[in-house]
């Protein structure tokens, strides 16, 4: 496979923009290589700036649910742009796609459109705040939730302890009311509580998408609950992941527990850059102008974006096979990928969310980020690599999630299985 043309344009793009990326996981390190530059994308595929085809598995990850270049969304962003590109003021898109949202999803009953999942979680966080006068938050190790300040912690030396900034630039004070606990560990949560009578809320990924695909087990979301309600805490479901992507109802429909509030992005946005955080009416009424909690963006509610988002989000909502296909084909590549793996002897374990599907390289269930990082990560990197020269496209670390469109055949899904048999062979 010839990728002189990347290689040349990564060279360049070095020159100009820090590391020659925008966001730092599109820079190989974690795999090693050079990152493709594409040309186009077309319904399953992707097209490098050298000519060559990838079926691809990151969809933008995650937005693309329809595959690239979706004829009706690409349409609805076409009319809208013919309108104008963006006003700052109200359309009638944003009342549209919110009835939407609202319709889909029992525990949200106002929300308000941001331009990323980093923005929509750091209003949410600071709505939060607001709502219950409180300063603590507790998020989980190897829950990615955006770059804001106070969500870019690490852990200290204690199972529970309030984070210490993970990036220069991020001064201590901001992250001092960050408490980190164990994902689906309780105990590591009501440490937190132990050692803090001022958390005004928990976010989760309930099922997380930033360290590998790893979804919370049914009885910690509930106990989460139980914990927020007994020291007046609010649940804030981080979904820009995996919003009408596991489900159309969201987590809340699968694991039972109903979050506070919740964050969605990527899907709503058909492709768009777009966020949005929501819940119930009491708790939204807090938010500027209605309430004191302040938040705003001249892009927020964008009509391009609203546009994309409304056909995206209809589309889902009127094709009731759509996700029983999606985790079909998802779990046939996993237990194809299961199957490559135990003929050479290697250690693989899989999970599969509706249109979202993860795999390590492991010998033991994945469980939290612990787990996560003592999967084998030169073997993946030898994955990559392989799959990559043959004209599969997987998210370039371990840490990330794959993901199924409509545009994915059951012969591509074959075909990559078949592909992935050859790979483990020589690993």
């Amino acid at each position: 496979m010839n990728i002189t043309s990347s290689i040349q344009a990564f060279e360049e793009a070095q020159t100009l923009i820090p590391g020659g990326v925008d966001s730092p996981v599109r820079a190989f390190k974690s795999v090693g290589g050079t990152p493709l530059f594409i040309e186009k994308g077309e319904g399953a595929h992707l097209y490098d700036i050298d000519g060559n085809a990838y079926v691809d598995y990151v969809q933008s990850w995650g937005p693309l649910i329809f595959g690239h270049r979706d004829e009706a969304i690409e349409n609805a962003v076409c009319e809208a742009v013919r309108r104008g590109l963006s006003f700052g003021a109200p359309t009638l898109s944003e009342s549209e796609l919110a009835k939407e949202v609202i319709g889909i999803f029992d525990s949200i009953d106002k929300v308000r459109f941001v331009s990323s999942g980093t923005e929509a979680v750091m209003s949410a966080i600071r709505l939060a705040r607001g709502y219950t006068g409180k300063d603590d938050i507790v998020k989980f190790e190897g829950c990615y939730h955006g770059h804001s300040d106070s969500l870019l912690v690490q852990a200290g030396s204690g199972l529970a302890t309030f984070g210490n900034p993970s990036s220069p630039g991020v001064p201590a004070d901001f992250t001092k009311h960050t408490l980190l606990a164990k994902y689906n560990d309780i105990e590591s949560v009501r440490k937190c509580f132990e050692d803090s009578d001022n958390i005004a809320c928990i976010i989760i990924e309930p099922i997380a998408g930033n360290m590998g695909l790893v979804p919370a087990d049914k009885e910690f979301l509930a106990e989460l609950r139980l914990l927020c309600d007994a020291h007046g805490a609010l649940l804030i479901f981080d979904e820009v992941m995996s919003g009408f992507r596991a489900t159309l109802h969201g987590a809340e429909s699968i694991t039972g527990t109903t979050p506070d509030m919740v964050t969605l992005g990527k899907v709503i946005g058909g492709g768009m850059p777009v966020g949005a955080f929501g819940g119930k009416a009491e708790i939204m009424a807090k938010l500027s102008p209605e309430g004191p909690v302040y938040q705003a963006g001249t892009l927020s509610g964008n009509p391009v974006a609203m546009a994309a988002g409304i056909t995206a989000v209809r589309k889902l909502r009127t094709n009731a096979k759509l996700y029983s296909v999606l985790e079909a084909r998802a779990k046939r590549l996993m237990e194809g990928f299961a199957d490559a793996a135990a003929k050479h002897g290697i250690a693989l374990k899989t999970d599969v969310r509706g249109s979202m599907f993860g795999f390590f390289f492991n010998d033991k269930p994945v469980k939290n980020f612990d787990d996560a990082a003592a999967s084998d990560l030169e073997r993946f990197a030898a994955f990559h690599a392989g799959m990559l020269s043959r004209g599969f496209y997987f998210a370039c670390s371990q840490f990330e999630t794959g993901f199924i469109c409509t545009q994915i055949t059951d012969d591509m899904i074959e075909a990559t299985i078949s592909a992935a048999d050859d790979v483990m062979g020589t690993l």
